[in-house]
């Protein structure tokens, strides 16, 4: 799969939902694909502060939070990634606030990446039914309870979602959340698909 010419993905900003026992791969190899493309990215948490990653359920790093979520508009952004890590699903699915937040972006079709237990926030939120979600096999009966299709596949693409099942997944996790973030500048950018390059054709 081509990534996306820088140039098409500068000025985009990425808002990344996390909070405390997030999966630390599944944050900081996506962020880094991302800014390697020109996208800014923001850390948003439930407060203000550091929050601290994992690395397969022990402890990790620390990371300071951009803005807390009850401060951000989701208009401000053009993307949302949503790390897993059980600890930090769990936190995050509680919140009305973090609901609320995902609800406005897929209102919106703007794209949404999901890794492992960060796709239970969209279960939360209403937003499962008729989707295609992979995940952790431990998801299966709750993605089929939401109204969702649980797939047994290392990375599922539905419309402006993109899911993965583990940390394993992450490269080429990001490969398909920088083809949806291209695919979505394409529908906003003025002009036609003949004033785009090349290698943006249609099969990406």
């Amino acid at each position: 799969m081509r990534e996306p010419p820088q140039h098409l993905l500068g000025g985009l900003t990425v808002a990344i939902l996390a909070a405390n026992g997030f999966e630390q791969a599944e944050l900081t190899g996506p962020r880094e694909a991302l800014q390697a493309q020109g996208v800014e990215t923001r850390l948003l948490s439930l407060a203000t502060g550091r929050i601290q990653g994992l690395r397969y359920e022990q402890a990790a790093d620390d990371f300071d939070v951009d803005m807390a979520l009850d401060k951000a508009d989701p208009e401000a952004y053009d993307a949302v990634l949503l790390p897993g890590g059980r600890q930090n699903a769990d936190r995050l699915r509680a919140s009305p606030v973090a609901q609320a937040f995902v609800k406005a972006m897929d209102a919106d079709g703007k794209p949404i990446g999901a890794l492992c237990h960060g796709v239970t926030l969209l279960l939360a939120a209403g937003l499962a039914h008729g989707r295609r979600i992979t995940g952790p096999s431990t998801l299966r009966d709750e993605v089929g309870t939401a109204g969702g299709q649980w797939l047994d596949e290392a990375i599922v693409v539905d419309g402006n979602w993109v899911c993965s099942r583990k940390p394993s997944d992450v490269a080429t996790f990001n490969e398909h959340l920088l083809q949806l973030l291209a695919s979505r500048r394409k529908k906003t950018m003025v002009g036609t698909a003949d004033d785009l390059p090349s290698s943006m054709g249609e099969d990406g």
